[in-house]
């Protein structure tokens, strides 16, 4: 056999698995968060979050809805080098991103169950 035709049924095999992988995990709700970052930012996002006091009047002061937040846990970046991630029980985050109010800085409390929003200020 040729090596044209040996290409050939290659890839038409890789084609047909490609469109059948697709098939199967196209109604799941896969994701590839592979790098440091979006490991955090998911591990945020799928935990009950809580509302510190202070920032909470933050939210209202800067007129800031829970939405906005939900956007910048999806697409925003955490800053390991202002973060306190050698803690025990409940680590400390610096995610920052970007929103319809400004750029924008949150300071999270991440402990097993919840994620505490402690702090937020538009990034100057």
């Amino acid at each position: 056999m040729k090596f044209i035709h040996r290409l050939g049924y290659y890839l038409g095999g890789f084609a047909i698995g490609l469109v059948i992988l697709a098939f199967f995990l196209s109604g799941k709700k896969t994701s590839c968060a592979y790098g440091p970052d979006a490991r955090v930012l998911k591990n945020i996002r799928n935990k009950e979050r809580a509302y510190s006091k202070e920032a909470a009047e933050q939210l209202q002061r800067l007129q800031i809805d829970t939405a906005s937040i939900t956007t910048i846990l999806k697409k925003g970046d955490v800053d390991f080098s202002r973060s306190n991630t050698d803690l025990d029980s409940c680590k400390i985050y610096l995610v920052t991103g970007n929103s319809q109010s400004g750029e924008l800085e949150m300071l999270f409390e991440n402990c097993d169950s919840t994620a505490t929003l402690q702090k937020i200020w538009k990034k100057e």
